[in-house]
């Protein structure tokens, strides 16, 4: 989760768009960020029963119409800061060395977005911890925290859907390889028959010689299987389907691990770092995925 940035907090966290964005909607997703921290600041320095719509808007330097332009309500102002963290954990795991295994990825991801100093500071976790009990404690921001926890639960789907079709890739160009070179070293071996005890006949020359035909063309690397339809110069051959519902509920898991061990850490006390830390919890409720057979989830 992100942190808001005020006086106390100088960080600053990046708004989550899509390289694709215009510029119309990169100054909008600003906005709404800009309209998230203020919103976040004045919930946690006066509570969230205590601050008004009007107020966010004060804060955030918008006139209140303004703000009803973006969100409905003030519990909904907070969504790209819940957002954005949750897409952090995401991104990271889009973004894991593709040697890792799926699993393996998960835990990847866990270290570099739950440990403090990791893109998030340990003083701007005490942020995420007021804000994630103001959400368990009024009904109108655990929606927002909810929606917000199963829209990425859907991007991490499709995440490891792309993962998975990439290692399957992976091993099938691997299989390739090796039964080329196996093929290649039958084709290479020598015929050891003894030559005296099965001599080999010898043709006579043909006296009207055929000419040099020149070399052969190599076979078509790319051939279509289907001589009636053209492949499509737009598809990408490397995109999986959308992710089977085995995927979509190992997704599920893994977010629900996260969620779980951030809102457990922060209904505590205890420091950001350490045994009882949001990344040593995540990790430990990322062993119920230790034994999910994920070959047979894609």
């Amino acid at each position: 989760m992100s942190t808001p940035r005020t006086a106390g907090n100088t960080a600053h966290q990046h708004v989550p768009v899509s390289p694709a964005a215009s510029l119309t909607e990169r100054r909008k997703a600003e906005t709404r960020m800009e309209i998230a921290r203020a919103a976040a600041a004045l919930f946690v320095r006066q509570g969230l029963r205590a601050t008004r719509a009007e107020d966010i808007a004060q804060a955030a330097g918008i006139a209140p119409r303004t703000f009803y332009r973006y969100f409905a309500s003030k519990e909904e102002a907070v969504a790209p800061l819940y957002a954005a963290g949750a897409q952090r954990w995401t991104e990271a795991v889009r973004a894991a060395p593709a040697s890792l295994g799926v699993l393996e990825a998960l835990r990847h991801a866990v270290r570099e977005t739950l440990t403090p100093g990791f893109g998030v500071s340990a003083s701007a976790w005490e942020w995420v911890r007021t804000l994630i009990r103001l959400a368990d404690a009024s009904p109108a921001l655990r929606k927002v925290w909810a929606e917000v926890c199963q829209a990425e639960e859907g991007a991490l789907a499709e995440i490891l859907a792309h993962r998975l079709s990439a290692h399957a890739r992976q091993a099938a160009a691997v299989g390739e390889a090796a039964d080329s070179a196996g093929t290649s070293r039958t084709d290479g071996c020598e015929d050891t028959r003894d030559n005296v005890s099965h001599p080999e006949p010898h043709p006579s020359p043909d006296p009207h010689p055929a000419p040099d035909a020149g070399p052969t063309l190599p076979p078509n690397p790319n051939p279509n299987p289907n001589p009636n339809t053209t492949p499509n110069p737009n598809q990408d051959p490397a995109a999986p389907a959308s992710a089977p519902p085995r995927l979509r509920f190992a997704a599920a898991v893994a977010g629900a691990a996260i969620r779980v061990a951030v809102e457990s850490w922060a209904a505590t006390t205890e420091p950001p770092t350490g045994a009882n830390g949001p990344a040593t919890l995540a990790l430990h409720n990322l062993d119920a995925l230790a034994h999910f057979a994920w070959e047979e989830a894609d």
